[in-house]
């Protein structure tokens, strides 16, 4: 079995190497064909890989966990504009406002329509509110110097609510017995809403300034600390989670906030210092180090690029277990109802309430409406609550619903991302000719 599964990878990453340019011409994503495999991988297929979420709910958070953290990062630096710039203003909002209010409507949906308890509808919708910064990659900023409206609030959505969803987790197990609100609700209100989301990104914060300006120190004074840059990635991602989670707060944003703080002081560097022009080196094969003057953009473009590779293999790995998961569906219908009820009215909804006052065209507002992307941040939840405590019949209402609606996302919002953001490139380019 082991040697199938060396020969299967084997295949699989070759497989994914080889078909990528050609997926990006063709109205489907690499999380699609992932699915499929897993589909095919599962007990529909070969039965390679058989996992339940709710037996093995432990194993799946600590999977969709690292995924998850890995992305935040990746996207925290992709976003270059300083926090005071009131284009940050959108994605601020939506993380807030428009998840509440897609948090309030799937409950109430589930409350009615499927008989749900209120505790296990408010955790539904905590589950199923958060857009995904893994799967969303075909509609974020396309590198850190991007600031189109329509990307940068997606991809800040994406970075800060799978955070701010999580206060909301905690008020669903609270109500269904298995956490403790406290009297009145105080200790959700004080610790799990205000203290967990302040530090979360309090320690984030600090954690990627100080590393970020010790690291550029090192190199510039003292020319230390060149190189590994891999390390570092994995290490302040590591730190910021760990101290986060240390401290009894989000560690989702803390890694959110150190993606984005040691973006900054890349910007605020490259800004009070240019970069000096190096002549490319001639007659060696080996890697030249970074000038000194260069040496914030050279560490901000090493750590990104190494995240992105790290977030890829996260999606395939993830989505694959997803695909062989959906034999384990035991009812399909609530699910189906659930994502049209989301993708076609609550998120909709919920967008043009919270961005009614913005600077966006209609279209722009159309298009941040449908590409709300649910994937592995739904699932690390779902996992999550599942480990903690969710009392049996939920967890398996729970499980298929979530598993339901995030395989409809993947393919809906998969199949129409290529020609709808090549519709929406037109558009862009066709208002920009008549300013």
């Amino acid at each position: 079995m082991a040697t199938a599964w060396f020969v299967i990878a084997g295949a699989l990453l070759i497989s994914v190497a080889l078909t990528g340019s050609v997926l990006k011409r063709l109205p489907l994503t690499a999380a699609i064909y992932y699915l499929g495999v897993g589909a095919v991988l599962g007990p529909w297929g070969a039965n390679l890989l058989h996992l339940n979420l709710i037996d093995n709910a432990s194993v799946l958070e600590r999977l969709t966990e690292v995924a998850v953290i890995v992305s935040l990062f990746t996207a925290g630096l992709k976003l270059r504009l300083p926090g005071s710039d009131r284009r940050w203003r959108r994605p601020v909002l939506l993380a807030t406002v428009a998840m509440v209010l897609t948090i309030g409507g799937v409950a109430a949906l589930a409350m009615v329509a499927l008989d749900l308890s209120p505790g296990a509808a408010v955790l539904l919708g905590a589950l199923l509110a958060p857009t995904d910064p893994v799967l969303a990659s075909d509609v974020q900023v396309a590198h850190e110097h991007d600031a189109e409206p329509v990307r940068f609030s997606l991809t800040g959505e994406a970075g800060l609510n799978d955070g701010t969803a999580f206060p909301f987790v905690m008020l669903g197990l609270g109500l269904l017995g298995t956490h403790e609100l406290g009297a009145y609700g105080w200790r959700w209100v004080t610790i799990d809403l205000v203290w967990a989301v302040v530090a979360g990104l309090g320690v984030g914060t600090l954690c990627g300034a100080g590393i970020g300006k010790l690291v550029l120190y090192l190199r510039r004074e003292h020319r230390e600390a060149m190189g590994l840059d891999e390390f570092l990635a994995l290490g302040l991602i590591a730190l910021s989670y760990g101290i986060a989670l240390l401290v009894h707060s989000y560690g989702f944003l803390a890694v959110f906030a150190a993606g984005l703080s040691m973006r900054r002081i890349e910007r605020e560097h490259s800004e009070a210092t240019p970069a000096p022009k190096v002549k490319p080196a001639t007659g060696s094969h080996e890697q030249q180090a970074p000038d000194p003057g260069t040496a914030p953009a050279y560490l901000a473009r090493a750590v990104l690029g190494f995240n992105e590779q790290l977030e890829r293999l996260g999606e395939l790995a993830v989505v694959i277990v997803i695909g062989a998961m959906l034999a384990d569906v035991q009812r399909v219908g609530p699910g189906v109802w659930l994502a049209a009820g989301l993708f076609l009215v609550i998120r909709p909804v919920a967008i043009l309430v919270t961005l009614f006052r913005a600077p966006l065209s209609s279209a722009q507002r159309a298009f941040i409406a449908w590409f709300g992307v649910r994937g592995v941040g739904s699932i690390y939840y779902l996992a999550y609550a599942v480990s903690h405590g969710a009392p049996a019949p939920a967890s398996r209402m729970l499980t298929d619903i979530t598993l339901v609606v995030v395989t409809l996302s993947i393919v809906l919002h998969g199949v129409s991302v290529t020609p709808l953001m090549q519709r929406y490139s037109r558009l862009t380019r066709r208002q920009q000719r008549h300013t």
